[in-house]
Parts: structure tokens; sequence; C-alpha cells
């Protein structure tokens, strides 16, 4: 039987798409609509824990958004 975890994902546009980006583990996706990004993470997270072990996974609890503002060359 499979188990079931729940993740934490952002969604923001860039440009003509949405990103939807996985906290808890290093994987994104994109589509025409936040709910297409969704989708298509979705995917991507399935394809991905074929490949790996749950044991890589961090745990993120309570995200909160930030904006953070840098000076560079």
């Amino acid at each position: 039987m499979k188990k079931q975890a729940t993740y934490q994902s952002v969604v923001y546009q860039e440009g003509a798409y949405y990103v939807a980006q996985c906290l808890n583990v290093d994987v994104s996706s994109f589509g025409s609509s936040p709910d297409d990004a969704l989708a298509n993470l979705h995917e991507a997270l399935e394809l991905y824990f074929e490949d790996t072990s749950a044991a890589t996974v961090s745990d993120v609890k309570t995200p909160s958004l930030r904006t953070l503002r840098l000076h560079h060359a």
C-alpha cells in the first residue's frame, strides 16, 4: 500500500507561464494557468519519487513568503 504525504508548494507567474515549485524537494514545473502548473508539478513529483527515497524530503510546516532586496553589480 502506498503512503500518502503532503507537500508544500508555491505558484508564481513568470512571463506568460505559471511556475509551481515544491518547497520540500527541488522539483518544479510550469503551465499556462496556476492549476495547470500544479497538475504538472504533481506529475513531476510522482516521477521524482519513482527514483528517490521519501527520506530525502525536508519537512516544511508553515512556509511564509518573504521579499528580499539585494544590491548587486
